[in-house]
């Protein structure tokens, strides 16, 4: 007859069992809770929608570049992400949300986001992506000293605004009336943009109109009245708010059948005519380091603001084709990217 199993022992080889798993669980969430205590965090604002194509490009430049310093998304930090659409009130809303999570720095993308964070941020460090003119805006005491808790990155200088309209009448030379778009809330910077396309009016012969929109059905109506203008052109001033509705806004255009010179070659793959700027996603890379030097230590008053280094002109030939116009080869030489 077999004796039965000592319960004692049987016990005592469940605490056992029982203390070892207690223990191992516990020195699980130690070393978890240790790496979280340990971990950065990094609120990031920008200024398209999150569906959107070129959007995603600038998380991908920030993204890689972080991992090639050595922050590693999960692991060592954690980056929160929020996406404005231009929205000037959205805005407001999602850099609230941010600063809620108690990050150890902002990155934002676009006035109306710098705007809104540095309302809210308090001490929280803010390094700016692709803001024009942060001087003249406030936001930093001068490029080589900002002062402050914000620094990072600028784009637009009030020269532009000529250089777009020396580029429209290159390309379409008979336009004779063109009308300067942009959002009022969305970019409240365009205004310094406008002097230097006034200073080529009679060089360039062409009459000037500024066309402020608030809104999907204003943007509509700028396109519609620029259209019943004779010899008509269209300027888009850099604006998160239309760099948001490129499909929308180059489908207008096209209605009308106008040459439109935009702020970035996104809208030139949208269907647009031509494209001047700066390669955006290459500045989220670069704020990168920032970032980096930022979270180890540095002042952000201490890192001067930068200018843009890569500029991208861009053309789309089934656009220029279905116009009328012809592309001089001087000017398609020039051209970074080309669209068939």
């Amino acid at each position: 007859m077999k004796s039965l199993p000592d319960s004692g022992a049987t016990m005592r080889r469940r605490e056992f069992i029982g203390f070892v798993g207690w223990t191992a669980a516990t020195w699980a969430f130690a070393a978890h809770a240790q790496r979280g205590e340990g971990r950065k965090r990094i609120g990031v604002l920008i200024g398209r929608p999150q569906n959107d194509a070129e959007g995603q490009s600038y998380v991908a430049a920030f993204q890689k570049a972080l991992e090639q310093l050595g922050w590693r998304s999960g692991d060592n930090v954690v980056i929160d992400y929020r996406w404005m659409a231009g929205d000037a009130n959205l805005a407001d809303t999602l850099a609230k949300e941010l600063v809620a999570l108690r990050p150890d720095i902002l990155v934002i993308n676009a006035t109306v986001g710098v705007l809104a964070a540095r309302r809210t941020a308090g001490t929280i460090p803010i390094v700016m992506v692709a803001v024009a003119d942060p001087v003249a805006q406030g936001f930093v005491q001068s490029l080589e000293r900002p002062g402050g808790t914000i620094t990072g990155f600028a784009v637009e200088e009030p020269a532009m605004g000529a250089k777009w309209v020396e580029l429209l009448k290159e390309i379409a030379p008979r336009v004779k009336h063109i009308t300067a778009v942009y959002n009022l809330d969305s970019s409240p910077f365009a205004k310094l943009l406008l002097p230097s396309m006034e200073d080529v009016q009679a060089s360039l012969s062409f009459e000037l109109a500024v066309s402020p929109v608030r809104n999907d059905n204003d943007v509509e109506r700028a396109i519609t009245t620029a259209g019943s203008q004779q010899e008509a052109g269209l300027v888009f001033l850099p604006d998160s708010f239309l760099g948001s509705r490129r499909e929308m806004i180059a489908n207008l255009v096209a209605k009308q059948k106008i040459p439109a010179i935009y702020p970035s070659s996104a809208f030139v793959r949208s269907g647009g005519l031509i494209g001047y700027g700066f390669d955006r996603a290459d500045i989220f890379r670069r704020s990168a380091g920032y970032v980096d030097r930022v979270l180890k230590g540095e002042k952000p008053d201490h890192l001067p603001v930068q200018m843009p280094t890569k500029f991208e002109l861009a053309i789309n030939l089934k656009t220029a084709k279905a116009l009328g116009l012809f592309i001089s080869p001087t000017l398609l030489a020039r051209a970074d990217e080309v669209v068939e």
